[in-house]
């Protein structure tokens, strides 16, 4: 057993039951600061730590085959543990008004990350099973912190509810997997010609639907908007964030170690679903007055985006892949950022909350406006970049109308995205100041500085994403 392949998961995993500890010895007040600030300096080292893990060739296992540690899962992790930086920063405030089991929700975050980080690193069916469900357990309650708040509840009862389905259908798959190759190890099935049989077939189309569930995939999106709007914007943030690129990085190991000869029949399917997922997404955000809401829908879609990358199938399509998902998460994060303030002293977040918000909180209107810009794709942001790439990819393999699609519907999305800028900039002010902590803008500010520096200069970034590609396609 090599440990040291699972160092950020023990390390993470450790912090998690000092914070309960923590939670237990120190006052309520000093608690409540003392854990965030800590689990960000921890968090933030572990960050660091892993930029010196990188490598060329070598590649780290631990239980044999079945927990793979390589550039690929490195990159995903770091993706993981820098959205889950900035949603401690600025969750402190919304945390002290609307959260009422503060210790325990710090350790359930780090408990949600360690799952993510096993989904990254997983090389079998039943590794990724475990690490699926301790992250998606741990929304289950994190959902529903709000414990005086019904539409928290309801959220959560939703989530569980259909997230366990989803579990169920992916565990009856798995078991056809297993059925037809007798293993559930990602190489060993590969080679396996039983994948052709009908029950090979169905199995995969049922891992499929399970991770499509995950990934609110239109048809299987129904829980979002729900979930996004009941719980806490933090959570939401870390939903639309982390929880998303766990999805691609389990669903991109799978497709492409475990499944790639079946690509005759699920790359024509991911297009349709892409396809789907950005049209159904952006045309139903219309309509929708309550911000989280709208961006639940915009998730759908870009989540379709992402998929696009993912048809591709070769090394540029990967490196699309983690470069928009990379720039997804800085853009979610001003977003969520401006949001949660908005939401913890107005009690909404919907165009009337941010109605005007560009003379009481300017400094919150210019993220909230630069962050939807890049989601929609505009330059100089990141999303530009992200989406040139994406759609670049698709098309040099013959997916032309895939991605006349995405762009079509990247102008749309700008229409809904302004709606918001134009409540921020143009509608009555209630005259309510709002009070930002500095965390908050610390974490508003940085987000928005990535997105204008990446789209301006996307080298450095795309040079991580080829070596975490090329590492993983080779």
């Amino acid at each position: 057993m090599n440990f040291l392949a699972i160092s950020t998961e023990i390390t993470i995993l450790l912090l998690a039951l000092f914070l309960i500890v923590m939670d237990l010895v120190l006052p309520e007040r000093e608690s409540r600061k003392a854990m965030a600030g800590f689990t960000v300096m921890v968090l933030t080292g572990l960050l660091l730590y892993l930029f010196g893990q990188y490598h060329m060739t070598e590649s780290q296992f631990f239980l044999g085959n079945l927990y793979f540690v390589d550039n690929y899962s490195i990159f995903f992790k770091q993706l993981f543990i820098a959205s889950m930086i900035f949603a401690v920063l600025f969750s402190q405030d919304y945390v002290k008004s609307l959260v009422r089991h503060k210790g325990e929700f710090y350790s359930l975050l780090m408990l949600a990350l360690v799952g993510m980080c096993v989904l990254a690193s997983a090389n079998d069916f039943l590794t990724a099973f475990i690490g699926l469900e301790l992250m998606t357990i741990s929304f289950y309650i994190l959902v529903g912190t709000k414990t005086s708040d019904r539409k928290s509840s309801e959220a959560a009862v939703k989530y569980l509810i259909v997230g366990s389905a989803s579990t169920a259908v992916m565990l009856f798959g798995i078991s056809f997997i297993y059925g037809v190759t007798g293993s559930i190890t990602f190489e060993e099935i590969c080679r396996n010609p039983h994948l052709f049989f009908p029950l090979g077939i169905a199995g995969c189309t049922m891992v499929l639907i399970g991770f499509f569930f995950k990934l609110s995939v239109i048809p299987f999106h129904m829980w979002a908007p729900d979930v996004y709007q009941g719980a806490p914007a933090p959570v939401t943030a870390l939903l639309a964030m982390g929880s998303k690129a766990a999805g691609l990085a389990i669903l991109m190991r799978v497709l492409y170690t475990a499944f790639p000869i079946l690509g005759t029949y699920w790359l024509p399917m991911l297009a349709v679903f892409s396809a789907i997922c950005m049209i159904g997404g952006n045309v139903m955000a219309i309509k929708q007055t309550n911000i989280k809401r709208m961006l639940a829908y915009s998730s759908i879609a870009q989540a379709g985006y992402m998929m696009v990358g993912i048809v591709a199938a070769d090394i540029q399509g990967m490196k699309a892949v983690l470069f928009y998902a990379a720039l997804y998460v800085f853009a979610n994060v001003g977003a969520f950022a401006a949001l949660s303030a908005v939401e913890d002293q107005k009690g909404s977040a919907d165009h009337k909350a941010v109605s005007g918000l560009s003379s009481t909180a300017p400094v919150l209107a210019a993220v909230m406006t630069v962050s939807l810009l890049s989601m929609a794709g505009i330059p100089p942001t990141a999303g530009f970049a992200g989406k040139l790439y994406l759609f670049t990819s698709v098309v040099d393999v013959g997916y032309l109308w895939l991605a006349f699609v995405g762009f079509v519907m990247s102008m749309i999305s700008v229409y809904y995205y302004l709606l918001v800028a134009k409540a921020m900039y143009l509608g009555e002010s209630d005259g309510q100041k709002l009070y930002i902590a500095g965390s908050v803008r610390a974490a508003a500010v940085i987000s928005v500085l990535a997105t204008i520096l990446i789209g301006i200069c996307p080298e450095q970034l795309a040079n991580l994403t080829n070596l975490a590609a090329s590492t993983f396609m080779r």
